[in-house]
């Protein structure tokens, strides 16, 4: 299973991750395209990191939302959701144009990521756009048990998908997950993150907040750049996958 992490969330002087530790021990990096964090600059260098590591390069892109990095949920027409996607990938693209490297997937954050998995208009909008902007690239939507509605609408649209779990979030019973807000949703040590990950690879589980067990089909595993434990995770999770795991 591919390990991909949310990368390039610095905007200027503030600095959000550790891309320089993680990017070695992943495959996909998913760089964010200057809505919700990132500038060009910040781009550039994690296109280069990316490239340097031999590094799947995917585009990352979220509601227009600075202040509350991308989890806060717009209330927006499907115009300007698709012209924002667009506009997003578009300016990846470029700026992987000049290094001569390539967007090969794109992966939606935060709020816009949470909304188009609940919410099959929006991920018809989705859809419509990475398609159009970025022919050729699967969409990255989370692996819910009941997914037979998104790959249906996948195949409607004409867009591959790749169905993801993540590591260290909490799963409500529906397969999704869990708000922030709501205390657990977060997992606290690298041990709970490494627990989960065993589950989904060796078993294609995952245990609910509440207890229930549910199916997760996965072709990659997130593990976000952000959390406080990201950087011994993925180096943990690397070197157990070279160990042996599938």
């Amino acid at each position: 299973m591919k390990l991909n992490c949310d990368m390039g969330e610095s905007f200027g002087a503030w600095t959000m991750g550790k891309d320089s530790e993680v990017m070695p021990c992943i495959d996909m990096a998913s760089i964010a395209c200057g809505f919700h964090a990132s500038d060009p600059v910040t781009m550039q260098k994690t296109v280069a990191l990316a490239r340097e590591n031999g590094v799947t390069i995917g585009a990352h892109p979220g509601y227009p939302d600075l202040m509350g990095f991308g989890r806060r949920k717009f209330d927006c027409t499907e115009e300007e959701l698709y012209s924002w996607l667009g506009y997003q990938i578009g300016a990846l693209k470029g700026i992987c144009s000049q290094q001569k490297a390539i967007v090969d997937y794109v992966k939606p954050h935060g709020a816009l990521y949470n909304t188009m998995m609940k919410d099959m208009s929006v991920l018809r909008t989705v859809m419509r756009a990475v398609k159009d902007a970025a022919p050729g690239c699967p969409l990255v939507v989370m692996a819910i048990p009941h997914r037979q509605p998104i790959e249906d609408l996948a195949e409607e649209i004409g867009i591959d998908l790749m169905f993801e779990a993540f590591s260290d979030r909490a799963y409500d019973d529906e397969g999704f997950l869990v708000d922030r807000r709501i205390e657990g949703a977060v997992h606290g040590s690298a041990s709970a993150i490494f627990k989960q990950v065993q589950q989904i690879v060796e078993q294609g589980t995952v245990n609910t907040l509440s207890g229930k067990t549910i199916s997760v089909k996965a072709d990659t595993l997130c593990i976000h750049g952000d959390g406080p434990h990201a950087s011994a995770v993925v180096q943990s999770l690397r070197q157990w996958r070279e160990d042996g795991a599938d």
